[in-house]
């Protein structure tokens, strides 16, 4: 605990740091008010899995375009304008959902496009930012201290959402909490203000980067794991919460699961930062994500709420120690690159490019699967499938160089 304190007080000596950490707070909270609940909204409206997967899939398709414009733009203006811009579109599509109500099932693309764009812009100024705030030595540490932001955030808000939406009839509970996470992000367009601005400069050379998976095989091998990481994320990220809601039919029952999810996860986060070496990373990621992989087994048959909170313990332990080690030794991979400084931004879009192509094939397959075949038959055999994207990590990078920066520069 003392080593832990004593990076934090040298984290925290970045007055840009600690705004940038209160800013993803604020994100994080609003998410864990609303993001799951927006898909049960829309779910209570139509009843229909297409639905779902058509907005998801056009979130994650303009997400994808909109790191490749949100890094023209890091290029050419202050990142901090860029992260300004994503909150500024994410607050836009709160007022969206709030002003359309009770036909938003009828929106789902202009909904889907609004969330995805604010989702680009936020998250590669944010991962921008990231990468150039923290080194090597303090990478395992940041990491963990966000997930555990996005943890406590979790912890809060699914359950405080829950409780709300369930003593109001009709939509008036969901409106509420869609107005609360409106407010989380005015407040972190305020906050960004406050940060320092950080031009950028160059050519915006995306095409260089992409290319340099030919000359660096570690960055291939790094790219290929987010490409699976998304297979699993993309369908995922609303299929179970919609499991939750049909078995209970309680948005409070969703409202638990998260609390469970996010507890387990926030306590799971502080271990994976002070038990994860650097030498043993590649063991951990191998162990988390078999581990994420078999506990799908314990919800694609017989499903129950009580199953499904035992799942929710199960990869709240296992994503921290997946995540933390993987995303070290992503920057790690990124800082050897040709030309980290001066093309971070790029080499933060191509990553996003891969993740999102994993996401857009993941929903794509979903829709294929429940358009030619029974709901109930394909979807559990599709999440197995799907579901070992984070195990095949592992076999990505598991020749990748275990060496950071700092252990080369020495």
């Amino acid at each position: 605990m003392s080593i832990i304190r004593k990076r934090f007080r040298h984290l925290a000596l970045s007055k840009d740091l600690g705004l940038l950490l209160f800013i993803g707070g604020l994100y994080s909270l609003s998410v864990a008010l609303s993001n799951t609940f927006v898909n049960i909204f829309l779910w209570r409206q139509s009843g229909q899995f297409i639905d779902l997967a058509i907005y998801n899939l056009t979130a994650v398709v303009f997400e994808l375009f909109a790191y490749v414009a949100a890094g023209q733009c890091a290029k050419k203006v202050d990142r901090i304008i860029v992260l300004r811009m994503g909150v500024l579109f994410l607050g836009c599509f709160y007022i969206a959902v709030l002003l359309i109500g009770s036909q938003a099932s009828e929106w789902i693309v202009f909904l889907g496009a609004l969330l995805g764009i604010g989702y680009g812009f936020y998250w590669l100024a944010y991962n921008v930012l990231t990468f150039e705030i923290t080194e090597p030595e303090t990478r395992d540490f940041f990491n963990g201290f966000f997930g555990s932001l996005l943890s406590m955030g979790g912890m809060i808000g699914p359950i405080a959402a829950g409780f709300i939406i369930s003593r109001f009839t009709s939509n008036t509970g969901y409106f509420i909490i869609f107005g609360i996470s409106l407010g989380c992000f005015l407040v972190a367009v305020l906050l960004s203000l406050m940060l320092k601005r950080r031009p950028s400069s160059g050519r915006f050379q995306l095409l260089e980067v992409w290319k340099e998976r030919d000359r660096h095989p570690d960055w291939k091998r790094v790219l290929n794991a987010h490409f699976f990481q998304g297979l699993r994320e993309g369908v995922f990220v609303f299929v179970i919460s919609v499991f939750v809601f049909v078995t209970t039919g309680s948005e409070l029952a969703l409202g638990t699961y998260g609390l469970v999810y996010s507890g387990v996860s926030f306590f799971s986060y502080s271990l994976a930062v002070k038990l994860v070496k650097e030498q043993y990373r590649k063991r951990v990621i191998l162990a988390g994500g078999m581990t994420l992989f078999l506990s799908l087994f314990l919800i694609i048959v017989d499903l129950t709420f009580t199953k499904l909170l035992i799942y929710a313990a199960i990869i709240a332990v296992a994503y921290p120690f997946l995540l933390v080690p993987y995303l070290s030794m992503t920057y790690d991979v990124i800082g050897r690159s040709r030309e980290a400084a001066e093309r971070r931004v790029e080499y933060i879009v191509v990553r996003e490019i891969f993740i999102n192509i994993g996401r857009v094939v993941s929903i794509l397959s979903f829709i294929v699967a429940i358009t030619l075949f029974d709901e109930k038959e394909s979807i559990p055999f599709l999440l197995v499938i799907l579901g070992a994207g984070h195990s095949f990590i592992y076999l990505c990078i598991r020749k990748v160089n275990g060496q950071s920066v700092r252990d080369l520069a020495n």
